[in-house]
């Protein structure tokens, strides 16, 4: 039933190999893995855009995951495209986003730079996750075509038409290690699959309308501050402008062996983002907000880096991740790395809790 350009599960290459699972596709089998992984529970308090508000309503980082999963699956099933492949990238995806969003990842990125650590990106941080950090070190060996898909979802970067590039093992590791050296190289990567096409389309499509929705509610704009010229076009509501985009794709991609979008549709996508970055996303944190969130990244760093260079093992860095992880990721991490895990793979409130014990402890 599914098209000539989707990926067969008869397809999935594990790094591991394993005997085949009686009742459970490999991909099916990639989603219990995901979703039954201890990131994947930390989703729940974890900053879409906006961090620390009282309304109970605004989009977290599970509720973004979930939507991109259900857009995704809505046009690969269009499609006649591998849903559970689909699902399973769409659902890890941002397994490696650190506490209080992009700005908390600004931050743990200057950090790990400075520490010769490279570059730090949430994407390469999912797919460390999934392959180096979940089951204490061991990994959960999820197949590469999710993996892949995964590292491959910058959402940042719309594109006109996505169009599959396909890859080894050996080529996927070899685009994984180098953008921890490459600044460039992050913006460079490309799905395998069609399915990874799809999941990096809608992660746009997740978060342009429901950031917009999320900044009305909160006062951070108004009505009629919204580009009526755009609003005409895909809609004013975030479930009308999901479903243009949704439906224009699906129009144009059509038995593709590519994910396309309509010029007017595009543009319109291009402009709704760049509105949103100059009107919600540079608004959505105080200059005072974003240093009191650098100190926070920077007295963990530092006070978690001395606690594991001193082997203190009263630290919290100790009691909460180090103690139960395998002996190969203690002997061959370095004690920087150790700490950019541990802090990324934090929650907004678990973060601020550790860093008002530090600074209480210091007094």
């Amino acid at each position: 039933m599914l098209s000539k350009y989707a990926c067969k599960n008869e397809e999935a290459i594990r790094f591991i190999k394993e005997p085949k699972d009686k009742y459970r596709t490999p991909f099916f089998r990639d989603i219990d893995r995901i979703i039954y992984s201890l990131s994947y529970t930390r989703y729940s308090d974890k900053t879409q855009v906006f961090s620390f508000n009282e309304d109970d309503h605004i989009t977290k980082r599970m509720i973004h995951v979930q939507l991109v999963s259900k857009i995704a699956r809505t046009i690969g099933r269009n499609l006649n495209l591998n849903e559970d492949l689909i699902e399973a990238a769409a659902l890890g995806h941002d397994l490696g986003h650190v506490p209080f969003g992009h700005v908390g990842e600004s931050i743990l990125n200057q950090i790990s730079l400075e520490n010769g650590e490279g570059y730090f990106n949430h994407n390469i941080e999912s797919v460390r996750v999934l392959m180096n950090l979940e089951q204490n070190g061991c990994g959960r060996n999820i197949t590469l075509q999710v993996l892949d898909a995964i590292m491959c979802h910058n959402g940042e970067l719309p594109l006109e038409k996505y169009t599959p590039v396909k890859k080894t093992q050996e080529e996927f590791l070899q685009e994984y290690y180098e953008s921890y050296k490459n600044k460039t190289s992050i913006k460079k990567l490309r799905p395998m699959t069609l399915e990874g096409c799809v999941v990096r389309v809608s992660d746009i499509i997740a978060y342009i309308g429901k950031d917009i929705e999320d900044a009305l509610r909160l006062g951070v704009i108004s009505k009629e501050e919204l580009p009526k010229n755009i609003m005409k076009l895909i809609g004013t509501e975030n479930k009308n402008i999901v479903n243009t985009f949704v439906s224009d794709i699906i129009l144009n991609s059509k038995r593709k062996s590519y994910i396309k979008m309509s010029k007017p549709i595009f543009k319109a996508l291009v402009d709704l983002k760049k509105f949103n970055m100059e009107h919600i996303y540079l608004k959505a944190n105080t200059k005072k907000q974003i240093k009191e969130y650098e100190d926070m990244f920077r007295t963990l760093f530092t006070t978690y880096k001395q606690d594991v260079e001193k082997n203190n093992k009263r630290s919290v860095i100790y009691t909460k991740f180090l103690r139960d992880m395998c002996e190969e990721y203690l002997k061959e991490t370095t004690p920087s790395r150790k700490v950019i895990d541990f802090i990324a793979g934090m929650t907004d409130d678990y973060m601020r809790n550790c860093y008002l014990k530090i600074t209480k402890e210091k007094k």
